[in-house]
C-alpha cells in the first residue's frame, strides 16, 4: 500500500464517524418539551453520509493529480536533460515534431501525463462543489447540537387587546 492509500483510508476513516457536534441532543429542549423523534429516511442517511464519501473523493482525486504531475514533471525534466546536451539535440521538424524519437516520446508522455492530472483536478473539484451541497442539504434547521454557545434569538409578538406584547428570548 502506498503512502498516499493510507493517508487516504486513514483520513476516510476519521472522517466517516460523526462529529459530536453533528449528533442531535437527548437532553430536553429549552421550552422542556421532548425532542420529537425523527425517522431517518434512506435519503437522509444518503445525504448524511455521502457528503463524507465526496469528500474523500475529493482528496483522492488530488492525491491522484499530485502523482500524474510529478510523472509530467519528471518527463519533462528528462527532455530538458536531452535538449541541454548538445545544441542540436531538441530540433524540430516541418511538422513541429522533435527530430529525435527518445526527445518526442518524452514530450508525449508528458503531455499525456500532464492531461489527466488536469482531469483529476477537474474531478477534485467536481466532487468539492457537491460536498459542500451535501453540507447544505444535511443541515437540520431548528434541531442544532446543544454545544453551540449563542442560540439564534427567538423573537415573539402577541396580539392584546389594545396593541401587542412583544418578548424577546436569548438562551445561555
Amino acid at each position: 500500500m502506498t503512502r498516499s492509500s493510507l493517508l487516504l483510508a486513514i483520513l476516510t476513516l476519521a472522517v466517516a464517524r460523526d462529529l459530536p457536534a453533528q449528533r442531535l441532543s437527548e437532553v430536553r429542549p429549552h421550552d422542556g418539551r421532548l425532542p420529537a423523534v425523527q425517522a431517518t429516511s434512506v435519503g437522509r442517511a444518503a445525504v448524511h453520509y455521502g457528503k463524507w464519501l465526496t469528500a474523500a473523493g475529493t482528496a483522492a482525486f488530488t492525491l491522484m493529480a499530485a502523482q500524474e504531475h510529478r510523472r509530467s514533471r519528471r518527463d519533462w525534466d528528462a527532455l530538458l536533460v536531452i535538449c541541454r546536451s548538445a545544441d542540436d539535440a531538441c530540433e524540430q521538424g516541418p511538422d513541429g515534431r522533435y527530430l529525435r524519437t527518445d526527445a518526442e516520446q518524452l514530450y508525449q508522455r508528458s503531455r499525456v501525463f500532464d492531461r489527466r492530472a488536469n482531469r483529476r483536478l477537474l474531478g477534485a473539484q467536481a466532487s468539492l462543489l457537491a460536498t459542500a451541497a451535501l453540507f447544505l442539504l444535511d443541515r437540520r434547521p431548528g434541531n442544532g447540537p446543544e454545544n453551540i454557545p449563542f442560540s439564534p434569538v427567538r423573537v415573539t409578538v402577541e396580539p392584546t387587546g389594545d396593541g401587542a406584547v412583544a418578548g424577546v428570548r436569548i438562551a445561555f
